[in-house]
């Protein structure tokens, strides 16, 4: 078994592909971490921008996390439409493209992708700062633990969409069950104690109340809290990871997974009024999760707390596969209407968009390194992409059920137009209330984004007009190609390619440049090993060429004479026949200058359509 069947594990055929594909139980952790697991970090996002207003901040946690479920309910409703519409998969792109036009597409493209590449960093730092808050000591190496769990994931999925459900499944399911029994038990303790719970950890000091309640205040602590939202619309672009009925299945996993959110978000914010629960500045000493404080609070810091911790810091740091899992499969769609290499269309060994998987890694490695791994400084970038996608989204379906007019379309567009209306606002709200804090950031990603689009599409389609051909093979005008060969001294090698070069050719050419002793050895070996062999045959023998090179440049006289050859005898084409030694170990590779491999990619970049290049090998490994 070789290191990349380890790593990554052995190739999967391409017959093999239903196997793959998942049902709901596999499809919550797979598409509903991110979703799921926001609910560690979006009350706390919403409920930090509070602190300057002390222990009254907590007051308004409960009205603000009712706005946030309202409008998660509402977009659960529109994607519940969107998946049956489009079974497919592709999301907002989809819907924006058939519905909104090629430019509404491109935005909701660039949109997702910024959504994307900040939910994967989002989620790990928010899984090291879980894990910060219950071991402060590990607070300077944030970053390396950012990276480690960055790679560890990247590799999981490489490996293949079933073997990261079943690796996921046992955390995310670990992760709900503990939080929803914290819930249930903090309920049952507020109940017991008639409205007044006492914390059995002692909770920090709530700080001084430093600001006035204002309604700007409220709409930043709203749009921080809007990243409970994010990671809805995975389903919907991965409708066609599942078995089948996969619309069916996708609708119960998205259902599954907006019901168990809806009641970790009322539990969280209910709870932390109850017991007073006041946020701490993120990245300084003495930092707490809102989890953290809410969960000692219930339990205390027992068994219980360090394995809810250990859960939360697990499917923190695994909710990137959300990212992970949608990115390379809208990579993919893009790349196949040109606006991105195609080489993100193409499956790799595991049956996973693999360029999509690394590129994502990398992206969101930067992003890590570059912001510290504190979630705290990535969330103001995060939502602005997620509701711009959203409000694309309803609106495109809003165009879906006016074209098509099935049975009740005008209940559908209704309910997608809510979801348009609502989430527009939201994304104006989020990006005049983070646009300072860092918002402006996707605001420029954005705008860049769709620019690489459009270069890369020109580019596709200048290819295509330039290549596009309705002539005729010219079967009359064919002439037999010029044959040249580069040669430094006579050798096996050298005697493997003449031969090969006069199969193809009656004109064969060899080319020496002289830099040393190997000059005069050459025109003996030549008259006495190929002139005369060829004579002998009754054939015309190759012509030896010999370059004089004052410089002892090899590679430059070399092309120079292929040019000129080329530019005497513009009716012909000239093949240029590369001797090349293999190695048969990889490091006997740097024991060789590896100058043919050099001339081949000079010849490619300053030769023209008239010139081509083959290499004749010489195995060592099948000598020895």
């Amino acid at each position: 078994m070789n290191i990349l069947d380890l790593v990554v594990g052995k190739p999967i055929k391409t017959s093999d592909e239903r196997a793959e594909q998942i049902g709901v139980s596999k499809g919550i952790p797979i598409f509903g971490l991110d979703a799921l697991s926001s609910a560690a970090y979006g009350p706390e996002a919403g409920l930090s921008l509070l602190i300057p207003l002390g222990i009254l901040g907590v007051r308004y946690l409960i009205p603000i996390s009712v706005a946030i479920i309202t409008l998660l309910v509402i977009v659960y409703f529109s994607y519940r439409q969107t998946i049956a519409a489009y079974p497919n998969g592709g999301g907002s792109y989809t819907v924006a493209r058939f519905n909104l036009g090629a430019r509404a597409s491109l935005l909701a493209a660039a949109a997702l992708l910024a959504d994307y590449i900040l939910t994967a960093a989002v989620g790990i730092s928010a899984g090291v700062g879980a894990l910060v808050s219950a071991v402060p000591s590990l607070l300077p190496h944030t970053t390396s633990m950012c990276v480690g769990i960055l790679i560890l994931i990247t590799i999981i999925n490489l490996r293949g969409v079933r073997e990261a459900g079943v690796v996921f499944a046992v955390p995310t399911y670990l992760f709900v069950g503990t939080l929803l029994i914290t819930i249930a038990a903090g309920i049952l303790r507020v109940l017991l104690s008639h409205g007044h719970p006492t914390p059995i950890a002692a909770l920090p000091p709530p700080p001084p109340m430093t600001e006035a309640v204002s309604y700007w205040l409220l709409l930043k602590a709203f749009a921080s809290g809007c990243t409970a939202l994010t990671g809805v619309e995975a389903v919907s672009n991965g409708v066609k990871a599942f078995r089948k009925p996969a619309v069916k299945n996708a609708q119960r996993t998205l259902t599954v997974i907006i019901f168990i959110l809806t009641v970790m978000l009322a539990g969280i914010s209910y709870l932390v009024k109850v017991y007073g629960i006041v946020a701490t500045d993120p990245g300084q000493p003495g930092y707490q999760s809102l989890l953290s404080m809410l969960i000692g609070s219930v339990f205390g810091k027992g068994v219980f707390y360090y394995l809810t911790i250990a859960s939360i810091l697990i499917v923190l740091s695994l909710s990137a596969n959300t990212a992970f899992a949608d990115f390379p499969r809208l990579c993919r769609a893009i790349a196949q209407n040109d606006y991105l290499p195609h080489v993100f269309s193409y499956r790799g060994r595991r049956l996973v968009y693999t360029y999509g998987i690394v590129v994502l890694a990398l992206l969101c490695g930067g992003l890590l390194i570059s912001f510290g791994g504190v979630t705290d400084r990535l969330i103001p970038l995060y939502a602005v992409g997620a509701f711009l996608a959203f409000t694309l989204s309803q609106a495109g379906m809003v165009a879906h059920w006016r074209k098509h007019r099935g049975p009740h379309w005008l209940k559908s567009a209704l309910v997608n137009g809510l979801g348009a209306f609502v989430t527009g606002i939201t994304v104006i709200v989020v990006l005049v209330a983070k646009f300072v804090e860092g918002a402006w950031i996707t605001v420029i990603f954005i705008p860049f984004t769709i620019f690489i689009f459009i270069v890369v599409r020109r580019h596709y389609h200048n290819i295509k007009v330039l290549t596009t051909s309705r002539v005729p093979v010219r079967a009359k005008l064919l002439s037999p190609p010029i044959a040249v060969i580069p040669i430094d001294r006579w050798s096996k090698i050298s005697c493997q390619a003449i031969e090969f070069a006069s199969r193809i050719s009656p004109q064969v050419i060899a080319i020496h440049v002289e830099i040393g002793e190997y000059s005069e050895l050459l025109r003996a070996d030549w008259d006495r090993y190929v002139d005369q062999p060829f004579r002998d045959a009754g054939k015309e023998p190759p012509k030896l060429k010999v370059l004089s090179s004052p410089y002892r440049f090899v590679i430059i006289p070399t092309v120079q004479f292929i040019l000129d050859l080329s530019k005497k005898h513009p009716s012909r084409t000239i093949v240029v026949v590369i001797p090349e030694l293999i190695e048969s170990k990889w490091y006997e590779y740097f024991f060789h200058n590896q100058r043919a491999r050099l001339l081949e990619w000079v010849l490619i970049a300053k030769g023209n359509e008239r010139i081509f290049t083959v290499n004749a090998p010489w195995y060592i490994g099948e000598r020895s």
